[in-house]
């Protein structure tokens, strides 16, 4: 079984992946399928002052199927409604996605099950804006920022001396 990947209306992969998932199952080639995927990451927001958790798709439109291509199984995902059709090779012949291709996705999967990303991502040297803690409403220039204890290290002047400080990303958001 190889990797293929199909394009779906924008906002429906996940009506497409229980579509197809009945499909499969309901048809005489439910064996010629493995897994049906929408990849999506957990991500950690800030609302109203409390983190939230949130789904977000990496590749929106997009839906992995694991499959061993043939006329039957070609015609079930391509008369599957609210799909476009396949990405790679011609529309008659899809190609599949290498390996490496479908490891990668994979392995961002599994990885962002155990560490969920911050929606809001910072950079070095980007100006932020203290919203909570003894620094309101004081702007900073970020020097470090650490994803994995969701942590930034911000420069803030305090009486026209720089200072060093270490603060949350719940506690920081980004000027317009």
């Amino acid at each position: 079984m190889r990797w293929y990947i199909v394009q779906a209306f924008s906002g429906y992969e996940k009506q497409v992946q229980r579509s197809l998932i009945e499909r499969i199952n309901r048809s005489d080639f439910a064996e010629n399928f493995g897994d049906v995927l929408v990849p999506t990451e957990e991500v950690v927001e800030m609302k109203d002052g409390k983190k939230r958790k949130s789904e977000r798709k990496f590749f929106p439109g997009y839906v992995l199927i694991q499959m061993e291509m043939n006329d039957n199984t070609w015609h079930i995902v391509k008369d599957c409604p609210r799909i476009m059709g396949f990405v790679g090779g011609t529309p008659e012949t899809p190609a599949p996605i290498t390996q490496v291709e479908a490891d990668r996705i994979l392995n961002r999967l599994n990885q962002n099950e155990t560490n969920p990303r911050p929606k809001t991502l910072f950079e070095p040297g980007e100006e932020l804006l203290v919203i909570d803690g003894p620094f309101t409403d004081f702007k900073g220039l970020v020097e470090k920022v650490d994803y994995e204890k969701s942590k930034l290290q911000l420069t803030v002047n305090v009486f026209n001396r720089p200072t060093q400080v270490e603060l949350e990303f719940s506690k920081v958001e980004k000027l317009d």
